[in-house]
C-alpha cells in the first residue's frame, strides 16, 4: 500500500527530545515500511526515516530561533501534500486540525486523521460537528467522549518497539523514583513533590518547561524545590537517557490532573518492566492494569501508599503486559485494518487515476468537489460506522 504519514513539524519524527505524537509517528513509519508499504513522510528535514521523506521545512520549527509561527509551516506542509495526493492509497494525517478543509475539499479519496491530544474543549463541538464525515482515530476509548457524533474510524492504543526501552529486571541502588514529562499545572509536578515527601523516598525529575510555563515553574516549582533535597531536578532528557533513566526507578509517578488521552511515558515506563503510580485521569485506567502493572489512584493517601506496595509488583510481568498490549506490531496491525475498513486497498491510487483520465475526444468535466467519489467517500457514518479497534 502506498502510505502517506503527515507529521507536525514542531519536533523531527523522531524528536530529539520531548515529543509524544512525532515519536509514535516515527514507530509506526519505521513499522509500515519494514512490513513491506511504501510510506512518505511529510516532516521536518532533520527527520530520520527508512520512508521517503518530503522535508516540509528544513529542521523542527522548536529548535529553529528565526521561527516565531508555526502556521505558515503548516500551510506549505499542507500545499506539498495537495501536489502529491493522488499518489497514495491512503493519507494519514496528525496535525490536529488545519487539514480539515483540505479534507472536505476532497484532496485525495481517502484519509484518516488520528487525533493526538484532549478533545474536550468547547470550542472542538462545533468544529467537528461541521466536519463530522472526516474519519477519525482516537487514541483511547476515553479521549472520544466529548464527541460522540464524530465519524471515530476506531480506537488504536500506541505501540513501542521492543528495543526502545530496555526491560530493567533489577533497579539501580539509588533507589529513586522517576518523573518524566512537562512541568505544567495538569502535569502536576506538585503532586510528585509532594508524594515523595510524605513517602520518605527520592524523586528525581526529568521535564522541560515550555515557554508558556516558566512561569509556573518559577512561582510555583522552584520554591518546592529548594525545600525539597529528596527531589532532584534533571531537565530535558533524550531518548538515549529515557530508558536508563525509567529502567532504574522503582516506579514512574504520573499524578496528572487532566483527560490525559494516552500517556505515551506509561507504556515507555512498562517496556522497561518499572511500574506506574497514576491518578485516574483520562486514558490512565485504559492503559495501566491495577495492581499489574501499576496502581491507580484517586488520593495523595493512596498515592502514598501505593508508593510502600510498589515494590509487591513484578516486574517481568510488568513487561509481558506491555508486550501483550502496546508492541508496535499491534499498533500497526490496528492501523492497517482501519485503512482497509475505511476502503483503502493496495494500488486504489493508479486505478482512481486511470479512471479519472479524460477520454480521446471527450471533455473532461471534473467531479464537484462535493460529490462523493471513490470507497472512502461512501463509508457509512455514525451509526454503521467501523467497530473500534
Amino acid at each position: 500500500m502506498k502510505i502517506a504519514q503527515v507529521a507536525p513539524l514542531i519536533e523531527s519524527v523522531p524528536p530529539r527530545l520531548y515529543g509524544g505524537t512525532e515519536r509514535v509517528v516515527s514507530y509506526l513509519t519505521e513499522e509500515l515500511v519494514r512490513q513491506g508499504h511504501e510510506v512518505t513522510l511529510f516532516a521536518s528535514g532533520d527527520s530520520r526515516t527508512a520512508a521517503e521523506l518530503v522535508a516540509c521545512v528544513p529542521q523542527a520549527l522548536r529548535l529553529d530561533p528565526d521561527v516565531n509561527d508555526y502556521a505558515p509551516y503548516t500551510y506549505i506542509q499542507l500545499e506539498q501534500l495537495r501536489q502529491r495526493a493522488a499518489q497514495f492509497d491512503i493519507i494519514h494525517f496528525h496535525t490536529d486540525l488545519a487539514h480539515l478543509p483540505l479534507v472536505r475539499a476532497g484532496v485525495a479519496t481517502c484519509t484518516v486523521t488520528t487525533l493526538h491530544g484532549r478533545l474536550d474543549l468547547p470550542d472542538y463541538r462545533p468544529l467537528f460537528a461541521a466536519f463530522d464525515d472526516v474519519p477519525l482515530v482516537s487514541i483511547s476509548n476515553q479521549q472520544r467522549q466529548p464527541l460522540p457524533g464524530a465519524r471515530w474510524a476506531g480506537t488504536v492504543y500506541h505501540g513501542l518497539p521492543a528495543d526502545v526501552c530496555t526491560f530493567t529486571e533489577t533497579p539501580s541502588s539509588d533507589e529513586y523514583f522517576a518523573f518524566i514529562g512537562r512541568i505544567s499545572p495538569e502535569k502536576r509536578p506538585d503532586r510528585a513533590i509532594e508524594i515523595a515527601r510524605r513517602a520518605g523516598v527520592k524523586l528525581r525529575m526529568a521535564a522541560k518547561v515550555d515557554p508558556v510555563d516558566r512561569a509556573y515553574f518559577r512561582n510555583t516549582i522552584e520554591p518546592l524545590l529548594r525545600d525539597a533535597p529528596h527531589v532532584e531536578f534533571i531537565g530535558e532528557i533524550g531518548e538515549a537517557e529515557k530508558s536508563s533513566f525509567l529502567g532504574n526507578a522503582r516506579a514512574l509517578l504520573f499524578p496528572i490532573d487532566w483527560p490525559e488521552p494516552f500517556g505515551l511515558v506509561l507504556i515507555e515506563a512498562m517496556s522497561c518492566g518499572t511500574p506506574v503510580i497514576a491518578w485516574r485521569c483520562g486514558a490512565v485506567p485504559e492503559v495501566v492494569d491495577h495492581g499489574v502493572t501499576g496502581f491507580v489512584v484517586d488520593s495523595m493517601d493512596e498515592a502514598v501508599e501505593a508508593v510502600r506496595r510498589v515494590s509487591s509488583l513484578d516486574r517481568r510481568t510488568v513487561r509481558e503486559r506491555f508486550e501483550q498490549r502496546f508492541s508496535v506490531e499491534r499498533m500497526a496491525r490496528d492501523y492497517l485494518a482501519v485503512y482497509a475498513a475505511l476502503g483503502a486497498r493496495p494500488g486504489a491510487h493508479a486505478i482512481r487515476a486511470r479512471r479519472e483520465l479524460p477520454r480521446a475526444g471527450a471533455t473532461h468535466v471534473p467531479r464537484h468537489p462535493a460529490q462523493p467519489h471513490g470507497p472512502c467517500r461512501h463509508e457509512p457514518r455514525h451509526d454503521d460506522r467501523p467497530a473500534t479497534t
